[in-house]
């Protein structure tokens, strides 16, 4: 089997429920995204895609994917894309670096892989452990009233588990995490996640305030060992999410004993194939474990729907529907949700039927 052509799309997905708010006036109004398909020459079509949130919240940048892509894919074609290693290894040598570019292209291949072996993608993971996943729901920045009134809303609505942002001024989140917590039953499970913004100091301020309320705190800091210096005096658990990039991140994050928990961004790792590598070494040395992207649709949310029920169930957090969040449709079918917990599609594959239509023109064509 061999790649015979690769199409990329661009494809902006507004917010169905407006601005994203982040600390610092950091925002977003939609996800903008790309879509890559990968076919066979035994006429199979493989789906993958990558959307940063903003250009504020990783190293990664919309324009940047729609030029990498176009620079990698004709190095692919003419090879197996169930060779993944290999395709990974190539696409690390052609074009160093980036990895957020090369997920969507080693998603295709995933997804390729599996529709070939007839399989749904969760079983070449490692097999499905179990039926579905808890979701989590986010509470966006804002005003204390704003943020109290969301969390009430997002708990009427069936969900148990937040992800409360903060890393502003850090006395008016003191202020804002109480006001959450109080307005919650007890037992919410709540995450309070800085998105690196606070300096150890501050994060210890706050860590110091909220010592009566029951939470995790998410990445507190920039870097690992600011984020562990906070740690030493915590009396909490910790997850680090933007501190984990690579497989070197993982290991030196667990020799430091810096956190509890990861969450695996796929682009922010570059694709299916590290995050499976890196979520399976970290199941193994104890982590709690969410897997998850930066954002996109259908197809991205699938992915990460495999990846998540992939995980032994006694070792993950939680997972999130991006598709939900978006005004647009790429598919004619998506990860079902029912409730507060999501499955994955029916069928080989990311289990999701791409409607090409819905995608407009590709940008980037070649072979065929």
């Amino acid at each position: 089997m061999q790649i015979e052509t690769i199409k990329a799309y661009h494809v902006v997905q507004p917010f169905v429920d407006g601005p994203y708010r982040m600390s610092k006036g950091r925002v977003a109004d939609a996800f903008d995204a790309v879509i890559v398909a990968i076919t066979s020459d035994s006429g199979i079509t493989g789906w993958g895609e990558m959307a940063p949130l903003g250009n504020f919240y990783s190293p990664a940048f919309a324009a940047g994917v729609r030029a990498g892509v176009v620079e990698i894919a004709p190095h692919l074609i003419s090879h197996d894309p169930r060779g993944l290693a290999t395709i990974g290894r190539l696409m690390d040598t052609v074009f160093k670096g980036h990895p957020y570019i090369k997920s969507a292209l080693d998603m295709a291949c995933w997804d390729l892989a599996a529709r070939a072996a007839d399989v749904p993608l969760v079983t070449l993971l490692g097999g499905r452990e179990s039926e579905t996943a808890e979701l989590y729901k986010v509470v966006t920045h804002g005003s204390v009233e704003a943020m109290a009134a969301l969390a009430k809303r997002i708990v009427k609505d069936g969900f148990h588990r937040l992800q409360v942002k903060v890393g502003g001024n850090v006395h008016d989140d003191i202020e804002r995490v109480t006001a959450v917590a109080a307005s919650v039953p007890k037992g919410t499970v709540i995450f309070c996640d800085a998105n690196a913004g606070w300096t150890p100091y501050q994060a210890r301020q706050f860590a110091d305030a909220t010592r009566a309320i029951d939470y995790t705190f998410e990445q507190p800091c920039t870097t690992i060992d600011e984020c562990m210096s906070v740690r030493r005096s915590l009396d909490k658990p910790m997850v680090l999410d933007e501190s984990v990039a690579s497989l070197d991140d993982m290991l030196d994050i667990h020799r430091k004993g810096a956190a509890d928990g990861l969450t695996l961004k796929i682009s922010r790792l570059g694709g299916v194939t590290k995050t499976r590598q890196i979520r399976d070494l970290a199941v193994d040395l104890g982590f709690m474990i969410t897997v998850e992207d930066t954002g996109g649709a259908e197809i991205d949310t699938a992915a990460m729907a495999h990846l998540s029920l992939s995980t032994p169930e006694e070792r993950r957090l939680h997972a999130i529907a991006f598709h939900e969040w978006v005004t647009v449709r790429t598919a004619s079918n998506k990860p079902p949700v029912t409730g507060s917990r999501m499955g994955i599609p029916d069928g080989p594959g990311l289990g999701i039927d791409v409607v090409p239509d819905l995608l407009g023109a590709p940008f980037f064509e070649i072979g065929g």
